[in-house]
């Protein structure tokens, strides 16, 4: 089983911290040389530095809004400025902001749909563009478990996602022919990431806020709800991400494509 990725070049989306600074550090120690893009530049610096120092791989950072088509274009252009190709894709590049859908602010809501399917779509249109030429490619879309089931007091984030997977399918099947793979990974609630942690918005204070979890009163009450629904009993780590998204790189899973790889610990199988 080849899993290797050594001297692939990646481009990741949302790359400076959290999940993508995870999955920027997990594709270097597999190999690869990286594009990190992110709109917190000196965050997006600061993991370039650090990747390239502790792996020796090089990396250099790209201030990148994925709502901006030039800013993607020039992504991808200076990425192969840079390193000759672009070989592997992750559009990570997200946003989520809950609340009840009758007090929803529509311009909140339609700013998570811009980031969250309308940049998956600039960064796939490039991606390809430079890719086809080539002949080779993959595409990895951070997609979520909401957009395989909807998610109360989350309807945009939830539609978004959904809309991904669409988007996910439909490039594969426009590529396969141009020898381009595309598929998404669906993690389960990453209940230890700053996404979730974070105490001034993050995901378990939006919900305790927006009651989501029916009858919590605190923080931990929301997280123990959460926990209780995974089969495996604790949130989706990071590892458990890289791990999937290492494999659907690699040329292990060369007839993969279109697919929505659920790493839920067990909570959602389709």
């Amino acid at each position: 089983m080849n899993i290797s990725l050594n001297d692939k070049i990646a481009v990741v989306t949302g790359g400076a911290q959290g999940l993508g600074q995870a999955i920027c550090h997990a594709l270097a120690a597999a190999g690869c040389h990286l594009a990190i893009a992110d709109m917190k530049d000196e965050a997006a610096q600061a993991t370039a530095a650090d990747v390239a120092r502790s792996t020796s791989r090089k990396a250099l950072a790209v201030k990148t809004d994925v709502t901006q088509e030039a800013d993607v274009e020039k992504l991808f252009d200076r990425a192969v400025s840079e390193f000759g190709r672009v070989d592997i894709v992750v559009a990570n590049a997200a946003i989520l902001i809950a609340g009840p859908i009758a007090e929803a602010n529509a311009e909140k809501w339609r700013a998570v749909m811009n980031v969250n399917l309308f940049g998956n779509f600039l960064t796939m249109k490039h991606a390809c563009r430079v890719m086809k030429p080539r002949r080779s490619g993959v595409i990895i879309q951070i997609n979520s478990k909401s957009g395989k089931k909807g998610s109360a007091a989350n309807s945009a984030y939830a539609a978004a996602k959904f809309g991904g997977i669409g988007l996910v399918q439909s490039v594969a099947l426009e590529m396969a022919p141009h020898g381009i793979r595309c598929n998404a990974i669906c993690p389960g609630n990453l209940l230890d990431s700053p996404l979730w942690t974070d105490p001034n918005n993050g995901l378990f204070v939006q919900y305790l806020k927006a009651g989501k979890v029916a009858g919590a009163k605190t923080i931990d009450d929301v997280r123990q709800a959460y926990v209780s629904q995974v089969p495996m009993k604790r949130g989706c780590g990071y590892e458990d991400v890289c791990q999937a998204l290492i494999f659907l790189a690699s040329e292990a899973a060369g007839y993969l494509t279109g697919i929505s790889l659920s790493v839920t610990g067990g909570q959602e199988m389709n």
